[in-house]
């Protein structure tokens, strides 16, 4: 077979029109339109594993080819390893290289704005930063193996109400600060061969069709040179797509002719065609490789194993009163496992993403293999049904028997998927009324949970002991259960989304899910704990929060500027009696500046494993970007001069030690008018001296000061526009303003 290099020697502006046409188009649902049928490579969905349809053309997502089920991004995100992530990434490219699937489409990283959003599953946190650096790995591991990423969805996809058309109202800074840095991340870094677009809007403007956000940022700004991918569906209109940056519309819709036409009329310049169809050659040739190896099926034992550690990895220890676990496992202590969740996994999200694994492993049969005897009672039913009887009485009988009680609580796959939000973070009720029952027969009850975003753990977690977050663990989340259960691993995850006391309580609850059409960002940049930490609300469990079967101690904070740059190392000792993991979170304070800013943000960290009474340093490089903010005024980004906080800790409120430094700032300042306001004028560097001297000789002229001596006069004036100052000044200011505006104009040439 000849290569695919050899077969695109013909550059894009040199094929007929219609083939220039036909190549910004899928052959069919899954498959581009290589230049023959042999190029006609496979994309199909991720993010968590491969999910290619068992029929290849067909738009079926129950039925697929058995693939490893690595944890999903709720899960996976939790283990503040972007090392491991990009192991996972690695062994998913080998599986599309035997699948002979040239573009996974995925990660997904959309912000976690509420925790309602029904597809949270899938991405990756509420903070930007955390979710560009975690799921960078995907991407970097996926590509290593010569098959492509598809960055997803680009941008502020943030619900599933009226998701193919809901108008994202946000403003600029808040997309730069919140929805766009882990894209942007993740493009400079590690180079996606794809990015797809979403379905929503973007402050009017369907994102397929948006050439600020596909041409002026993603190209321009960020350097982009792959392909953009539409979301199955999100094209509206072919050529209007086209001029936007958009490469490829999936699936087909049959449409090559308006493209045709749009060239012959002048309506879509040839070029940008050009350059969308040579996209996509580029695309092909780059898939080549990997799709021309012969078969080489990859170690599905190995990817198990890795699947297994990633779930260990991805449990969140929240509650652990008087060490209940681990738990020993020598049959000294008598356990009750309750809750049909431990014997039915609930292990992915539904929708796209939802592949078949090529096994399922349960905490029953991880039992079962391990030889530790357990009273086991289902409690209830994963469907609708009222709670029967029978179960509730059983489930209270073996809690009452035992010394410990393992409840598996969590959300069925019902109550949330791609397609719907939810509505409500509350267990079902009948979970709660069993969960209720049971910790009347035995204060030793250990929750254990499965599901895809924040629940709400307020009104019971103060009756239970221990409270396991499994998220959703893949295929080897039973095993991965055990091991944590029973002190084979230690816990060493950390939560990636704030669980609130309420979902009233979110910051982009009185904008949720919008109205008419569209939905307004009215929180800004306070989005998940730069709400709650800004405005002190109350958490269930903070960002970033997380236990293990160890202690530690971070201390010895130092902190060393030059410039607009910071070195931060410190020294961290596991004070404990196992060999643990711990997260070191690095938050920046940002300096008092005239812009609204949350109380700190996420800029750096990194999981150390130490043994007990081992102490290591650990290192952060902080850039200028680590201190700046999205000026619209100036359009850049901007670090103002002042004093910042560099903080240290294990979550976003446990804060283990503060040092402040002297930052000089970008000394970029916004140009002076005569609609600056008085004190804009009065705190420049330039205009200051000369507003100050020409105050000075009108007042001269006048022979008396044109300024009364008065503090509320002062006071007023300080936030008047220079133009409107007549109103406290009478006909002198006008003269003022010639006058500052002559000067500072002289002096700026």
């Amino acid at each position: 077979m000849p290569h695919a290099s050899q077969q695109n020697t013909t550059p894009a502006h040199e094929l007929p029109l219609e083939k220039r046409a036909a190549l910004t188009s899928g052959a069919d649902a899954w498959h581009l339109n290589g230049l023959s049928e042999s190029t006609s490579y496979m994309i199909t969905d991720g993010p968590h594993g491969l999910r290619k349809a068992a029929q290849s053309t067909s738009m079926d997502i129950e039925h697929s080819m058995p693939a490893t089920c690595f944890p999903p991004a709720a899960g996976m995100a939790s283990s503040w390893n972007p090392g491991l992530v990009r192991e996972v990434g690695v062994a998913i490219g080998e599986e599309c290289v035997q699948e002979k699937v040239a573009v996974l489409l995925g990660p997904g990283v959309n912000i976690k704005r509420n925790p309602l959003g029904g597809r949270s599953f899938e991405f990756w946190s509420e903070d930007p930063y955390f979710a560009g650096h975690e799921a960078i790995g995907i991407v970097e591991g996926v590509q290593s193996t010569g098959v492509g990423t598809s960055l997803k969805h680009f941008a502020a996809n943030n619900q599933e109400t009226d998701r193919m058309r809901i108008d994202a109202r946000v403003s600029e800074r808040a997309l730069r600060e919140v929805y766009l840095p882990a894209f942007e991340h993740i493009v400079t870094k590690a180079h996606p061969w794809t990015v797809m677009c979403a379905y929503n809007q973007l402050n009017g403007t369907p994102c397929s069709q948006n050439s600020w956000l596909l041409t002026k940022v993603l190209r321009d700004e960020w350097g982009f040179d792959g392909v953009v991918i539409s979301d199955w569906g999100a094209v509206h209109d072919r050529v209007e797509a086209l001029k936007a940056g958009l490469n490829l519309e999936m699936p087909p819709t049959n449409t090559d002719e308006q493209v045709v036409v749009a060239v012959r009329d002048g309506l879509l310049d040839e070029d940008q065609l050009d350059r969308m169809a040579q996209g996509m050659l580029d695309l092909i040739e780059k898939a080549a490789p990997a799709m021309q190896q012969d078969d080489h099926p990859y170690d599905l034992v190995n990817h198990g194993a890795i699947a297994r550690r990633a779930a260990q990895e991805s449990m969140v220890l929240l509650k652990n009163d008087g060490g209940i676990l681990p738990l020993a496992a020598d049959g000294s202590v008598s356990i009750a496992v309750i809750g049909e969740f431990a014997r039915t996994p609930r292990y992915q999200g539904g929708g796209s993403s939802k592949l078949t694994p090529t096994y399922v492993s349960s905490f029953l049969g991880s039992l079962h293999i391990r030889d530790i005897p357990v009273d086991f009672s289902p409690g209830f039913t994963l469907d609708d049904a009222k709670q029967d009887a029978a179960l509730t009485a059983h489930a209270i009988d073996m809690a009452w028997r035992n010394d410990v009680v393992l409840f598996f609580a969590g959300l069925p796959e019902e109550a949330e998927s791609e397609g719907f939000d939810r509505e409500t973070i509350d267990l079902p009720q009948k979970q709660l009324r069993l969960l209720a029952d049971i910790v009347k027969v035995n204060p030793n009850v250990v929750v254990v949970l499965s599901n895809g975003s924040a629940v709400s753990v307020t009104p019971w977690r103060d009756s239970v002991r221990g409270l396991l977050e499994g998220w959703l663990l893949g295929q080897e989340g039973g095993n991965a259960l055990a091991d944590v259960i029973f002190g084979d691993v230690s816990p060493s995850s950390k939560l990636v989304q704030t669980i609130p006391m309420s979902v009233l309580d979110d910051p982009s609850m009185p904008n949720w899910p919008g109205e008419a059409g569209h939905v307004d960002y009215g929180e800004g940049v306070f989005v998940g704990y730069r709400y709650y930490d800004t405005f002190g609300r109350q958490v269930a469990y903070p960002f970033g929060y997380g236990m293990t079967y160890s202690t530690f101690e971070i201390r010895n904070l130092s902190a060393i500027p030059h410039d607009n740059t910071v070195q931060v190392s410190a020294i961290v000792t596991n004070t404990g009696q196992v060999r643990a993991s711990e997260v070191v979170q690095l938050y920046v304070a940002p300096c008092a500046c005239d812009a609204a800013r949350p109380a700190h943000e996420l800029k750096g960290f990194e999981k150390i494993t130490l043994d007990p009474g081992e102490a290591s340093i650990v290192t952060f490089e902080l850039d200028s970007r680590s201190f700046a903010y999205w000026s619209e005024p100036r359009n850049d980004w901007h670090v103002e001069r002042g004093t910042y906080t560099i903080e240290i800790g294990s979550s976003s409120r446990d804060i283990a030690e503060r040092v402040q430094v002297e930052l000089p700032g970008d000394g970029i300042r916004l140009p002076l008018t005569l609609s600056s306001t008085f004190d804009e004028w009065s705190d420049d560097p330039i205009g200051g001296p000369i507003l100050q001297a020409a105050i000075n000789r009108l007042s001269q002229q006048e022979g008396h000061p044109i300024i009364p001596e008065s503090d509320m006069l002062r006071m007023l004036l300080g936030s008047m526009p220079m133009n409107a100052t007549n109103v406290l000044l009478g006909s002198a200011a006008g003269r003022l303003c010639e006058r500052i505006m002559g000067l500072y104009n002289a002096s700026n040439q």
